[in-house]
């Protein structure tokens, strides 16, 4: 009998339980998916920004290519604006030094772990060919000389080898310290800090030692031509293009210049920062000059570009780049310190007169090209991307596939903004060539940073250009005293950074919030303006549970009164919070974090203030993260959560719609057991370093209000006593549903209204209120009357039965009520405010969307909603009543009721999308982008303002069958609901063991699909609307916040992330690009012929004067050197040769890889056939003519005669 096996048993119980399910009956969709799993693989395609952590840097002069090499041993070369290339070293050790092979294609790199690397760059995506890594001593210096194979390494015993850059070799022929130095001398001269030969003898070396010898070694009889010493360590050598002179900089901020054939005492000593005494002593030792370089001109005096050499007593003073030339000295002061500095010349050749012409130079957190050739030095416009970091990012947001007049327009306003004062020459880091890229649309990347500013970049084609910066704290007042901090100290630093962006792409509508509980609203307008006062809302947006005994343990708690700010004291009556700053007792009240500025502000053209609204103060308490935040411009809207509630702002009316807490929006259909929360007696810390966020109501009189801010006039006094009562009724009438968990409100008709925005009877804003005629006695009566009133009609209408009904019919869609803990210690959410929620006690808002839909299950038709999702993972739909557009829009309120639609998930909720019944994803409604500052036309408005939105909903007119999908993705699963009828046809866990991170619906190859990253690194792919899964690599684990912060998926199968402070990666999921990617790149080589070497002058060549040839190979090659001990370096194939090329190959692209290679292969083959076949032709001719003309000279000769 066969043995029963209970875990495989178990197995396949998880892993249906794993998969996509679906409750059966529901699949009522036929809708066929294109996307399948070989339509995706993952690869990474550019990066962009500032190499992160610079630590060497070299240029070739003749294919004008500029490297730069990093303390991760990552190398960045660059070529012409937008030729960019990133590589990496597996191992990750340090780049310490840098080597062209001039013209050649190729690059060494010498890493901090001892080992060198041979780069080939005649491909797009460079490799390694070679490794040598020494065992037993310590890479100090590298010196490769031009149009050489043989490459000095200096150690730090102070050695020298020899490495053939063909073979990666090493040779035997060594040049030891205690050769090399006096024979008298019993000190070791130090590591090596200098190598370089003779520019006019290529026989003779010139090692610097740190000790602050120099040796001038003579390769052929293998012995030191000159000893130079002095008493200061060396840090850099530099040779005079004739060869009798060279300068060495020192440690005590010194400069000795030596004649090659005085060894015994330099020929001048200068010290360019060091105060000169009267009596002739010694200047005042200063800082080392860490490197100089000494560059002749044919028309002037030569230049001396130094770093460092500054005197002790200038503290606190910038790093600064010294340029002397003849009597000028000119110091240029730099922002951040210097890591190293190339002067670029015309020649190639060491021999040659310079004539430098600009200073490369590299800073930590920038790069700098100096214009030697114009007076003043002025630098270069750099247009390299590397300006992301000018301010930390905080986030970031990927658009692609836009409206193809979006980048014309932030060009021309960016434009504007550009500085003055630059070189007027061409960047002369001018190598390579763009990629043929077969990209077509346009794509565009926000950057929100933490002084406040917005990027935008232009990231078309694999290129990143900048487009626009706006700078966001010009709305608010700048404490000119240090001392001066009003309201701002609920942040350490940074008051004004952007923590979320919404962006509408075709209105061109921009929302920000910050760290500082402020959300700002923009318009775009290619026209200046000025703004008298910034349009200004403060909301109260604190909500609290009140501390009452309960008999009951499973009640739910009490509801507070809708727009109120709940008490902590037991229900007594009592007025609201003061309006003013501050309370009796000094507790801060309705004050905002910053404050807006009250002097006109100037607004060019580009993105101009619209609405500032600011979350203020609650009885001490500072205000919220914002955690979530959206904006559609077909409806005027603008939503934002947090912690503590949700607010609506009509940003065209300038007034808040909505303002309430989580509990409020859940009625009695709270599925949590919430324990009720006392006072805080302390104010919470805010997380990782960006402030808090609550909701409030304005106080000064001359700015928009909130509707809650009319319940402190006397006006409403009277209503404020009722809230005790309205409170008891609420809590009787909810008792009877303190268990019952339902995924539909009932649903109310137009007269029972739950929130409206036509409450405004305590604004100053007062406007004439069209509302239907049902409405109009609860107008009379005052807002909060008003809503206790249709909270009591909505209740007593309540029937339990079909409250218990729906309980049994729709317990399948709830999940537990407990929160779920996270695995890892770091934020569960790009918002850090999320790291702090309790499981039972605090829920956040964390996603919303717009769109028009069936929010109820008995619809026929669909209508504008908002759709909220929480950190508990649950959804609640709202209808959004929206008047006429026209005048009537700006008259008449918005008015928002709750469906009733409740569904829940595992985890928070992250996106939320919708599809048609034919499966094509389902766009918000936008308006198109108009001109905001137009000619006051009033006809032309109106005409505008009536016009239809372009992306309106096309299942506005859809038949009760045709179906809507709604997808929703939380932190652990996915599911797909069908509407109106609200059935869950497809739901699958996307992970157990961890949670996601970003999820982005996404169109690719005609078709749509979910993208998803989660916390363990994994990059995972799920089909609509069916959830099946076509992608999942493990790809990139998270190591820290930013990359949860700034991952962002797209359109067409790319992403990106901010991989380091100062760079961005860019990748692909898409099989389609993965093959294209070689011909997108761009290419880094291109044939260059080589400069003519410098003529050698009649006089130079009869007297012996010129430049002398080595023949290295005589001297360094295994014949005459011999081998290397074995021991002393190990050789390590790399993968960038042919071989590795054919091994790396696989699939489809491998074939095609592979057939290219043979088709090179076999090119090669026969150019070496012809080449043979030419040579034996030749060799031929010359045979029968030798034999010709032997048989004519010998023709007529005897035999004796021979």
């Amino acid at each position: 009998m066969k043995k029963f096996n209970i875990r495989k048993v178990l197995d396949g119980l998880s892993a249906v339980s794993s998969s996509s399910s679906s409750q059966p009956g529901n699949r009522d969709n036929d809708i066929h998916e294109t996307l399948q799993s070989e339509h995706f693989q993952l690869c990474k395609t550019v990066r962009h920004g500032f190499p992160y952590q610079p630590s060497a840097m070299a240029f070739d002069p003749v294919q004008k290519i500029l490297a730069v090499g990093t303390q991760n041993g990552s190398l960045r070369l660059f070529g012409r604006p937008g030729v960019e290339c990133y590589c990496q070293h597996d191992n990750g050790a340090a780049v310490i030094q840098l080597q062209f092979l001039i013209n050649e294609g190729a690059l060494v790199s010498a890493l901090a772990d001892d080992s060198i690397h041979l780069w080939n760059l005649r491909q797009k995506r460079p490799a390694i060919l070679h490794s040598l890594k020494f065992n037993r001593e310590r890479i100090t210096f590298c010196h490769l000389p031009f149009q050489s194979k043989w490459f000095y390494v200096g150690t730090e015993r102070g050695n020298i080898h020899i490495v053939n850059v063909e073979s990666f070799t090493l040779s035997g022929y060594v040049i030891m310290w205690n050769k090399a130095i006096e024979l008298s001398s019993k000190a070791h001269p130090g590591p090596v800090v200098h190598i370089s030969d003779n520019p006019i003898d290529e026989g003779k070396l010139l090692i610097g030692f740190e000790s602050g010898t120099v040796v001038l070694w003579d390769l052929k009889s293998k012995k030191a031509d000159y000893r130079y010493t002095y008493d200061e360590a060396i840090h850099s050598v530099a040779w005079h293009h004739e060869g009798k002179q060279f300068i060495c900089s020192h440690s005590d901020g010194s400069l000795t210049i030596w004649n090659v054939r005085s060894p015994a005492k330099s020929a001048q000593i200068i010290t360019p920062h060091g105060k000169q005494p009267k009596d002739g002593k010694k200047p005042e030792p200063c800082k080392p000059i860490l490197k100089v370089e000494y560059k002749t001109t044919r028309a002037g005096d030569p230049f001396m570009v130094l770093s460092g050499g500054l005197s002790y007593d200038t503290v606190g003073r910038r790093p600064c780049l010294t340029v002397m030339h003849g009597k000028s000295t000119a110091v240029l002061e730099m922002d951040y310190p210097i890591v190293d500095f190339l002067t670029l010349c015309e020649t190639p050749y060491p021999n040659d007169v310079q004539e430098p012409y600009a200073v490369v130079v590299l800073l930590e957190k920038d790069l700098v090209v100096i214009d030697l050739a114009q007076n003043g030095y002025p630098i270069f416009e750099n247009p390299y991307p590397l300006s992301i970091h000018e301010s930390p990012v905080t986030c970031c947001e990927y658009f692609a596939d836009c409206p193809v007049d979006l980048i014309p327009a932030l060009y021309s306003v960016g434009s504007r903004q550009k500085r003055q004062g630059y070189s007027k020459k061409e960047w002369p880091i001018s190598g390579g060539n763009w990629g043929l890229g077969s990209q077509s649309y346009p794509e565009i990347i926000i950057t929100g940073h933490a002084d406040g500013s917005v990027k935008f970049w232009d990231a078309s084609a694999m290129m990143l250009q900048v487009l626009y910066k706006l700078k966001t704290a010009k709305v608010f007042d700048k404490s000119r005293n240090k001392d001066d901090k009003p309201n701002t100290d609920i942040v350490d630093e940074d008051p004004f950074a952007i923590q979320i962006l919404s962006w509408c792409p075709e209105s061109r509508m921009l929302c920000v919030a910050g760290v500082s509980a402020h959300v700002i609203i923009y318009k775009f307008s290619k026209q200046e303006g000025t703004t008298e006062v910034v349009q200004l809302l403060e909301v109260r947006l604190q909500y609290e549970l009140n501390d009452v005994e309960s008999p009951e343990g499973d009640q739910v708690p009490s509801l507070p009164t809708p727009g109120a700010t709940s008490s902590s004291q037991p229900p007594a009556p009592q007025s609201q919070p003061s309006t003013s700053s501050s309370s009796s007792d000094g507790i801060r009240d309705n004050v905002p974090c910053l404050k807006v500025r009250s002097t006109p502000l100037k607004q060019s053209a580009g993105y101009q203030v619209e609405l500032v609204i600011q979350l203020v103060w609650v009885s001490g308490e500072p205000p919220q993260q914002i955690t979530s935040l959206g904006v559609n411009s077909s409806c005027g809207l603008v939503v934002f959560g947090n912690s503590n509630g949700l607010a609506i702002v009509d940003y065209l009316q300038k007034t808040v719609l909505l303002n309430r807490g989580i509990i409020e929006l859940y009625g009695s259909n709270d599925p949590y057991q919430r324990q009720p929360r006392s006072p805080r007696k302390t104010r919470q810390p805010s997380g990782a370093g960006l402030c808090d966020i609550n909701e409030g109501s304005t106080t000064s009189e001359d700015r928009c209000k909130s509707p809650t801010s009319g319940f402190t006039s006397p006006c409403n006094s009277d209503d404020d006593q009722k809230v005790p009562n309205f409170l008891e009724r609420v809590k009787t009438k909810s008792r009877m549903f303190s268990k019952t968990i339902v995924c539909d409100l009932v649903v109310m008709t137009n007269h029972q209204h739950f929130y409206n925005g036509g409450g405004r009877g305590g604004a100053k804003m007062s406007r004439k209120l069209s509302l239907p005629t049902e409405l109009k006695p609860d107008l009379d009566k005052g807002l909060r009357h008003r809503h206790s009133h249709l909270f009591k009609k909505h209740f007593s209408n309540v029937d339990v039965q079909k409250a218990k009904v729906q309980k049994e019919g729709l317990s399948r869609t709830r999940s537990s009520p407990r929160f779920n803990i996270r695995d890892s210690s770091f934020s569960r959410s790009r918002s850090s405010s999320v790291t702090s929620i309790d499981k039972e006690s605090q829920e956040a808002i964390t996603s919303f969307q717009f769109c028009e839909t069936f929010t109820r299950k008995t619809d026929s038709s669909t209508v504008p909603s908002l759709w909220v999702g929480t950190t508990l993972g649950t959804v609640l739909v709202f209808v959004l009543n929206l008047p006429p557009a026209g005048e009537q829009r700006l008259l008449q309120p918005v008015i928002i009721l709750p469906s009733g639609t409740l569904i829940r998930l595992k985890g928070a909720i992250l996106r939320m999308s919708f599809l048609d019944s034919t499966g094509a994803l389902y766009p918000p409604a936008c308006e198109p982008w108009r001109e905001p500052n137009a000619p006051n036309d009033k006809d032309e408005k109106d005409k505008l303002r009536k016009r239809r939105p372009v992306s309106v909903s096309p299942s506005a007119s859809q038949e009760i069958s045709e179906n809507q999908y709604a997808v929703i993705c939380s932190e652990k699963q996915a599911k797909v609901i069908a509407l109106p009828s609200q059935n869950c046809i497809y739901k699958h866990n996307i992970t157990e063991t961890s949670f996601v991170l970003r999820a982005d619906m996404v169109q690719m190859s005609n078709s749509i699909c979910l993208a998803c990253f989660c916390a363990n690194g994994h990059i995972m792919t799920l089909s609509l609307p069916s959830l099946r899964p076509l992608l999942d690599v493990n790809y990139l684990p998270l190591t820290d916040m930013r990359i949860a912060r700034t991952f962002c998926f797209t359109n067409n199968g790319q992403a990106l992330y901010l991989v380091s402070p100062t760079e961005m990666q860019r990748i692909t999921y898409s099989q389609d690009m993965c093959e294209n990617l070689q011909e997108m790149l761009g290419e880094l080589f291109t044939p260059v012929e080589t400069p003519e070497a410098p003529n050698r002058g009649f006089f130079k060549g009869l007297f012996g004067g010129g430049a002398q040839s080595l023949d290295r190979e005589e001297l360094f090659g295994e014949s005459v050197a011999g081998k290397a001990s074995r021991s002393l370096a190990q050789h390590i194939p790399g993968p960038g040769g042919i071989e590795g090329m054919k091994g790396a190959a696989s699939g489809v692209v491998g074939d095609l890889a592979r057939a290219r290679i043979a088709l090179d292969e076999r090119g090669q083959k026969l150019g070496e056939l012809d080449e043979r076949t030419a040579a034996m032709m030749a060799s031929a001719e010359s045979f029968s003519k030798h034999a010709h003309d032997m048989m004519l000279k010998y023709k007529d000769k005897k035999w004796y005669q021979f």
